[in-house]
């Protein structure tokens, strides 16, 4: 095989990403410790790098390299992008609470960068053996963030449950893709849906392979009943390490599904659009209620979490259409940036290395630290649906898919979950504006960057709303070229 077979080309987002850690490495080796080189040379970086993937949107044309076993096109490059700039903004935020916490500042860096390269191969994914290799290199370091606080037991205890269920959920891709490779002869997942359009393939062993895949996708995005983990990992982790699991992942977990399911497996989508239903039900139900009962505010958000994903599962399951599947991406990737705001108002706002997690810290913030404090009300009423943010712009794109294809009965249901959902939302709203301040040590210094990210995350988060045509427009034209070939 050449060179030109290879076509190297289609993977030059990940040798940029990781050119970039390895420079960023030998800095952190051969400097100062703790120099601000090396957060200002991975966030550098990583802005460039998202600006270049977003720029080839709109000119990218399908094609595969490396034997076939990886894909470049306008979704790839848009989750790629937006990944790239999510990591970015958490390195921001994160840089003023790692020491006080005793977390290496480099570590934490290159354990974002390494989670954010696995995404990017998941991304990239046109075997299923691509995927997994992308799978397990961002779960590592995703679990290895998350017990970075090595002097935690909590933080450890958090690690160890985030590894050994997440090893169950691979042994469940593992096991769904060998069922597949016994039904069609191919891992290559072109191979896999031709196999299925030709009537070749064994249907009952695709079925069960099927299950098994999307049980394991199931944990990666955190949906019901293969959400244990997200709640005690949310709780658990360094309010920096939730933010690295809560943002970015979630687009290549996106990316995942569209790879595996429609890209390969669109054969079958009358039966995994099933399965989805049943998850998407059940995690708009368990989201939402449980979230009501908890103090602590990461758990809130872990079961917020959970419920989005139920949302997200909405139009992938009701329509095999392009406007589906870009009202997901929408959906996905206004998440990510509403996520963003949330966790880097809760790193702004700690205490002395000090987290900042439960009801009772936020009392009277709008008194204290108004900025901070609007901020996180813009992202209570995004996360909630309330105009004129842009979290209800991606809840009524999805509900009007779902109205569409004759979904009605579900997308009622959907709003009422929500309507359940904006109790506790609106919680954050009253503790913060109409409480009293709790006492306390006063809030740690930030520094201007952050302040300044923070101030821009939340504008953007109401911008968006109130214009939110382009980028749903970017989207969906993202994921017609993707899906042309």
């Amino acid at each position: 095989m050449t060179l030109l077979d290879l076509n190297i080309a289609v993977i030059a987002p990940e040798l940029a990403l990781f050119g970039l850690l390895v420079v960023v490495m030998l800095v952190d080796l051969f400097g100062r410790p703790g120099s601000p080189w090396v957060q200002g040379l991975a966030v550098g970086g990583l802005v460039v790098l998202g600006a270049w993937q977003f720029a080839q949107v709109p000119s990218i044309t399908p094609q595969l390299g490396m034997g076939g076993l990886v894909v470049a096109d306008a979704m790839g490059a848009l989750l790629k992008g937006t990944g790239a700039w999510a990591t970015a903004a958490a390195l921001v935020y994160a840089q003023h609470t790692l020491a006080p916490q005793a977390m290496g500042r480099g570590d934490y860096i290159y354990f974002a960068l390494f989670s954010l390269l696995g995404g990017f191969v998941i991304i990239g994914g046109a075997h299923m053996l691509t995927l997994y290799l992308g799978i397990e290199l961002m779960s590592l370091a995703l679990y290895a963030s998350v017990a970075l606080r090595r002097d935690s037991p909590t933080s450890v205890e958090a690690g160890m449950k985030y590894f050994v269920l997440g090893a169950l959920a691979s042994g469940f891709l593992l096991y769904g893709m060998s069922m597949i490779y016994g039904a069609t002869g191919s891992l290559h997942l072109t191979d896999v849906s031709d196999a299925l359009a030709q009537g070749s393939a064994d249907r009952l062993v695709m079925i069960f392979g099927t299950v098994f895949l999307v049980a394991g996708i199931a944990f990666k995005l955190g949906a019901v009943p293969f959400h244990m983990w997200v709640p005690d990992v949310y709780q658990g982790a360094p309010t920096a390490s939730t933010l690295l699991i809560a943002a970015a992942p979630k687009l290549a977990a996106f990316a995942l599904i569209i790879r595996l399911l429609v890209s390969g497996l669109l054969g079958v989508a009358g039966d995994w659009q099933q399965m989805l239903l049943v998850l998407c039900v059940l995690s708009l139900t368990v989201g939402n209620l449980v979230a009501i009962m908890q103090t602590n505010l990461k758990r809130v958000l872990a079961y917020s979490t959970i419920s989005h994903m139920g949302f997200l599962l909405i139009p992938l399951a009701t329509a095999s259409s392009v406007d589906g599947y870009g009202a997901a991406l929408f959906y996905i990737v206004t998440y990510a940036l509403t996520t963003l705001a949330g966790f880097g108002t809760m790193l702004l706002a700690q205490r002395a290395g000090l987290e900042f997690d439960t009801l009772e810290d936020f009392k009277g913030l709008a008194h204290t630290h108004p900025g901070l404090a609007a901020v996180m009300l813009a992202v209570a009423f995004s996360l909630a649906g309330i105009p004129p943010t842009v979290g209800f712009v991606a809840k009524l794109s999805v509900l009007e898919i779902a109205v569409t294809q004759g979904y009605l009965a579900l997308a009622i249901f959907a709003v009422l979950a929500s309507l359940i959902g904006a109790f506790y939302y609106l919680r954050i709203v009253k503790v913060m504006f109409f409480d009293e301040p709790a006492e306390g040590v006063p809030p740690t210094g930030y520094g201007l960057g952050a302040s300044t990210l923070l101030s821009v995350n939340g504008v953007a988060v109401l911008l968006l709303g109130l214009l939110p045509g382009p980028l749903l427009a970017f989207c969906i034209e993202a994921i017609r070229l993707s899906l042309a070939a």
